[in-house]
């Protein structure tokens, strides 16, 4: 059993605008004392070619912890359009809030998100570029790049992808309260979490 389990993670801001900051309600219960803090972070992925699109939003430091049940607000800044390539600004990406203790990290969680234009006459221009022929009628896509502010984001907070990895605690005893897995995050290593956390099939991206 682990010293840290989640028990809820709420996205408070969800279906806001690209330029919005991400802000969870994070609840999770300490089963024995902790000597230092715990350090959450959330990253964006800004492109599945390469991590070196990747932005870490924010950090935040909790602690001293108690034992009990915990919650608190993290608040992330969202991601620099600047560092996202151009054809990665819509449609379905990754975000990951991760938590760790003693600089090493004992959970991941991902939600899709997915961004889209709010604005209906830039959407409907969208969806005609894809319509077949629409290159030989002269229809172009718009540049997200250039409507940054047009742009919404939904995270699809019924999706989470959980993964544990095996860590040292303050403790011997902790230290084996692990499984010892170190799978990718759609691996089934959530059996201690609550439902919502259970893994399920990723969806299919829709725009």
């Amino acid at each position: 059993m682990s010293i840290i389990n989640i028990s809820d993670i709420t996205v408070l801001s969800n279906q806001a605008k690209f330029t919005d900051p991400y802000l969870f309600k994070i609840t999770f219960e300490c089963m024995a004392p902790l000597q230092e803090d715990l350090e959450w972070k959330l990253i964006y992925v800004g492109s599945a070619e390469s991590e070196s699109f990747d932005q870490e939003l924010d950090t935040c430091m909790v602690g001293p912890v108690p034992v009990g049940v915990n919650s608190f607000e993290f608040e992330a800044a969202p991601p620099l359009p600047s560092r996202i390539p151009s054809s990665e600004l819509l449609g379905v990406t990754v975000i990951l809030l991760t938590c760790s203790y003693s600089d090493q990290e004992f959970v991941r969680i991902g939600y899709y998100v997915n961004t889209e234009y709010g604005d209906p006459i830039l959407k409907a221009q969208y969806d005609e570029s894809l319509e077949e022929g629409a290159a030989e009628r002269g229809v172009l896509a718009p540049d997200p790049s250039k409507h940054i502010e047009s742009l919404v984001r939904n995270v699809l907070v019924e999706k989470p992808r959980v993964t544990r990895f095996n860590i040292k605690w303050d403790t011997p005893a902790a230290a084996n309260s692990f499984s010892n897995s170190r799978d990718s995050w759609d691996a089934d290593s959530t059996s201690t979490l609550p439902p919502a956390f259970q893994p399920e099939p990723k969806p299919e991206p829709t725009m």
